[in-house]
């Protein structure tokens, strides 16, 4: 079983509710229907309903079980309107302005998903990053203590002695420019984080630069990424994660046992990361891109440090793709879902 295929196993379990804020959008349409198919749960496309069912007529689209809304006459409008107000970025916005930030479908999105009308979010098909990531960060409450929003892909390599059986997460590949020690750390908690989700396995996280521990006192990343891991291992330590961070490593000595060795490095990451973190989002980026183009399937962008599960596909991620990023933000719903539980659970015992 690919990993693609594990993830809609488990999804199937628990169906969830994924909102497209591009509903209009032929690949959307598509990649809904497949999400839907795959029994993964019901998907519901923003945008004019008469719009979408004559584009589905005409791309001869089954079009029963998706879901459509219009946020310009939908029923949940004023009831967002009053929400946006009691954020304290929009409490002088008034109503009638509310009103015309919620007709963009990303906000509205972000409006669903922050108030439980849906269960996840995937945009990013019709235009830029930013036009997704800054509504949710708008709307959408942030992690407790980090306060850092970051994004990852996942790629499955097909070479099973790489990674976890082959798949990697690479952070951060979408969102912070050039990040500080402090944010890398920060990103390599989420980046792991978001691997034992979707793995299951034990992360390793490694700190990528272009040295393998040169111990040279040299200003630059090779130092900013050997800080960075250190740091993130003393946030790990101090609330009990079970991950391993080290680095700074070269992608080789990273995940090939071989050339760890060859370069004298002994590590419980070194030559077996599953989690790779980059240095800036220069070479996070081109990475992620590389590794759909020349490696396996690549999945992102997954947002990550929020409360609620999003993503942001690239504009030109095909119809299975989408349906795939769709597949894991639901995965990580039930997630957080079940971890939001035990954290009630855990508040409701008595204090001793």
């Amino acid at each position: 079983m690919s990993f693609i295929e594990s993830v809609f196993h488990r999804l199937r379990r628990h169906p969830k509710r994924i909102v497209f804020p591009e509903g209009e959008n032929r690949r959307v349409i598509l990649a809904g229907r497949r999400f839907y198919e795959l029994g993964l749960g019901v998907p519901i496309l923003l945008g004019r309903r008469a719009v979408i069912e004559d584009l589905a007529r005409r791309e001869r689209i089954a079009f029963d079980h998706l879901g459509v809304i219009n946020p310009e006459t939908s029923a949940d409008l004023p009831d967002f309107c009053r929400f946006l107000e009691t954020l304290d970025r929009y409490k002088n916005l008034g109503l009638a302005d509310a009103r015309t930030l919620l007709l963009n479908p990303n906000y509205y999105a972000s409006m669903m998903l922050q108030y439980g009308r849906a269960d996840g979010v995937v945009g990013g098909v019709d235009a830029p990053t930013t036009a997704l990531l800054r509504p949710l960060l708008r709307v959408v409450k942030p992690t407790g203590g980090q306060n850092l929003v970051s994004s990852c892909v996942i790629t499955d390599t097909g070479r099973k002695e790489i990674g976890h059986k082959g798949v990697l997460v690479m952070a951060d590949c979408g969102v912070i420019p050039s990040p500080d020690v402090e944010q890398l750390a920060a990103i390599a908690l989420q980046a792991g984080h978001l691997c034992r989700q979707l793995t299951g396995d034990v992360p390793r996280v490694a700190m990528l630069s272009y040295s393998t521990r040169t111990n040279s006192g040299q200003a630059g990343t090779a130092e900013k990424m050997s800080a960075a891991a250190a740091l993130a291992r003393q946030h790990a330590q101090s609330r009990h994660l079970e991950m391993e961070i080290d680095g700074e490593f070269e992608l080789d000595a990273a995940l090939l046992a071989d050339s760890a060795k060859a370069k004298g490095v002994q590590s419980a990451v070194a030559g077996r990361a599953n989690v790779l973190v980059f240095p800036d989002l220069n070479s996070g980026h081109i990475a992620g891109k590389l590794a759909g183009i020349l490696g396996g399937p690549a999945y992102g962008q997954i947002v990550t440090g929020l409360t609620k599960p999003a993503a942001d596909v690239s504009r030109s991620d095909d119809v299975d793709t989408i349906a795939a990023v769709a597949a894991i933000v639901g995965l990580q719903a039930i997630e957080m879902r079940r971890l939001q539980e035990m954290a009630d659970e855990e508040k409701k015992k008595p204090k001793r």
